[in-house]
């Protein structure tokens, strides 16, 4: 069985990957983190959510910076807030006994002085969403210019999102000799754009098969009319009656409606959408965490 040692990390990362109880690497995290300890080298790794992708890049990129150096040496950019802060605990989690070590995560809805703050008293990693990170280099706030790693995280998502043209923004501030680490579960043809465009010849790792999803999830549809989707959705969670998990809606309103419905029925439900505060959406995330709610509904 491979161990975390075997794939080359520190002891300081070691202690930490023993802390959290990691027992042995998932097979992104063996493909890539060797590859990314041993090599300045560009990467496109194609890999599904939930398989071990932060620890992948976290770890190479917390055992190559210099933690006595408070300039902003890497760059995790990540579509969404509540990913954003995942990334930057995770990253926090796993670098626990690393002196001296700043991550400062800066998205949208939170309060951009504050933020600016933290990353002026010393930030050795900056975890960001596109629009927020690009407002506050137009602003001067934070400076990417000497980064030595710039890590793409669920790139898809991103371009899905309508972030290219910032992503590109962003990367002309970046230096050419950095490291860029691009994770994707799928490749469509905008992403291959970016890794052609902004990558000098990448090593490409990919786990599973190209876009495939992972195994580990049973794919079930049903065609139901417009008007029964409700109706449908509640067979679905009675015949799954220990059921935690996400529904999907096209729009704000869906989202509360179908959440208010939900709770009206008796079950544990909450929405979360664009229209909640930060405050709101963390107090939903964390609920949803610590599974006090059975059903997110979501945009």
């Amino acid at each position: 069985m491979l161990t975390f040692k075997s794939l080359g990390l520190n002891q300081k990362l070691l202690k930490a990957v023993e802390k959290l109880g990691f027992e042995s690497p998932t097979e992104v995290q063996q493909k890539v983190i060797p590859v990314l300890l041993k090599e300045k080298t560009d990467l496109v790794a194609l890999a599904q959510t939930g398989t071990g992708k932060t620890a992948a890049f976290g770890f190479p990129m917390l055992q190559k910076i210099d933690v006595d150096n408070r300039n902003t040496q890497g760059l995790i950019i990540s579509p969404t807030r509540e990913l954003c802060l995942q990334i930057t605990n995770d990253m926090t989690t796993y670098g626990q006994d690393l002196k001296n070590l700043n991550i400062v995560a800066i998205y949208g809805g939170a309060n951009i002085t504050e933020q600016a703050r933290k990353i002026k008293r010393g930030a050795q990693i900056v975890v960001a969403t596109p629009g927020r990170l690009k407002d506050m280099i137009k602003r001067k706030m934070v400076n990417i210019s000497a980064i030595e790693f710039c890590v793409l995280d669920e790139a898809d998502e991103m371009l899905n999102m309508g972030f290219y043209e910032d992503i590109k923004d962003i990367l002309k501030n970046t230096p050419n000799n950095k490291d860029s680490w691009l994770f994707s579960a799928t490749m469509p043809t905008e992403v291959s754009v970016i890794a052609k465009k902004f990558m000098h010849a990448p090593k490409e790792i990919t786990v599973g098969t190209k876009n495939s999803s992972a195994k580990n999830i049973d794919h079930q549809y049903y065609i139901v009319g417009a008007r029964e989707r409700y109706n449908a959705l509640r067979v679905v969670l009675s015949l799954n009656p220990e059921i935690f998990g996400c529904v999907f809606c096209r729009t704000k309103i869906e989202t509360q409606k179908v959440a208010d419905r939900l709770i009206n029925d008796g079950y544990k439900a909450a929405a979360i959408h664009g229209d909640l505060s930060q405050n709101q959406r963390d107090a939903v995330m964390k609920s949803f965490r610590l599974k006090k709610i059975q059903l997110l509904i979501a945009t």
